[in-house]
């Protein structure tokens, strides 16, 4: 083989591909190229997409059938056949069969409570980091939308550890969790987090409970320098007294921000917005922790120090507050 093959992959693979064919195919499944191939198989999950744009998700069994008012379909007629693609019910109705998105996954599941929707789900993933190896923490487990796409981020070698105090809550959860095959990657603990996290040096911790600040020494204990700090509130006094006790705190790069999203009707004729828009779901805050500097300072130096941090307590007026 020449020796220029082995400057760089991409000149490797046409010589692969001369001598060693397979090798090749190996290569496009490493890129991910193979899985456009996707096929569904018995106890897959599949969402069909009706022409008029309504969805349906259900699993595969053998033998079923799944009905709708546009006619059924036969699972053994999909059952190990290629996902994307048009199919016809009975009544000679169309559907597109396809592999479920994480986005269709969190948008099907059973909710007993409000949930983080999507478009708070993913600043979350990337402001604490989450990708594959990270162990992260979050409280308030609630219906599981966001521990779903946490351990959807850190598979297949981290680990989330989702508390929660409400055992309703917690089946629920676990349920869900289930339903997407994410099981391994979650440890769900039912539990007041006053009596802290059972681990340490975690890489992110994520609050969605009521008063997030009366929980920061914990989250302290549990999360490693540097570590990502996250937390979601509805209201801007939530934010401030938040905003408040993390002054006290070894945080810094300190976010506020709230996202809104506006669709638009996808008509290349006519395009404009969307009659209704995704507006307030919540304000984030994200933060990072640090290790302060560990030295003997000089004298004066500590009070100068002290004198010219905001003080947490005239950051907020609490005066107008019910």
């Amino acid at each position: 083989m020449p020796a220029a093959c082995y400057a760089n992959l991409a000149g490797a693979v046409p010589c692969l591909i001369i001598r060693h064919r397979y090798l090749f195919f190996a290569y496009l499944f490493s890129l991910g190229l193979g899985k456009r191939l996707s096929v569904a198989h018995e106890n897959d999950l599949v969402l069909v997409v009706a022409r008029d744009g309504k969805r349906f998700m259900f699993r595969l069994r053998a033998g079923d059938r799944f009905h709708s008012h546009r006619g059924f379909l036969v699972h053994d007629e999909l059952i190990d056949k290629p996902l994307g693609r048009e199919v016809q019910s009975h009544l000679q109705q169309p559907f597109m069969v396809l592999r479920p998105s994480l986005h269709d996954l969190l948008m099907n599941i059973k909710r007993v409570s409000q949930i983080i929707y999507p478009k708070d789900i993913g600043q979350i993933l990337l402001k604490l980091d989450a990708g594959n190896g990270r162990r992260i923490i979050e409280a308030g487990t609630g219906s599981g939308s966001l521990t779903i796409a946490l351990a959807h981020a850190v598979q297949p070698d981290g680990m989330v550890y989702s508390y929660e105090a409400r055992e309703d809550m917690v089946n629920v959860a676990r349920r869900n969790i289930e339903l997407v095959g994410l099981q391994d990657y979650v440890r769900l603990t039912r539990r007041d987090i006053r009596e802290g996290f059972d681990e340490t040096e975690v890489d992110a911790a994520f609050l969605d409970v009521r008063e997030p600040w009366d929980y920061l020494p914990q989250v302290m204990d549990a999360l490693a320098n540097g570590g990502f700090f996250g937390s979601l509130v509805p209201t801007t006094n939530q934010v401030s007294w938040l905003l408040a006790e993390m002054a006290r705190h070894p945080l810094t790069s300190i976010e506020v921000m709230e996202l809104l999203v506006r669709k638009y009707k996808p008509v290349a004729a006519r395009l404009r917005p969307e009659d209704r828009m995704v507006a307030h779901t919540g304000f984030l805050i994200f933060a990072r922790k640090y290790a302060p500097l560990d030295r003997t300072q000089p004298e004066g130096s500590q009070e100068r120090e002290q004198r010219s941090r905001p003080d947490p307590e005239v950051m907020v007026d609490t005066t107008d507050i019910d």
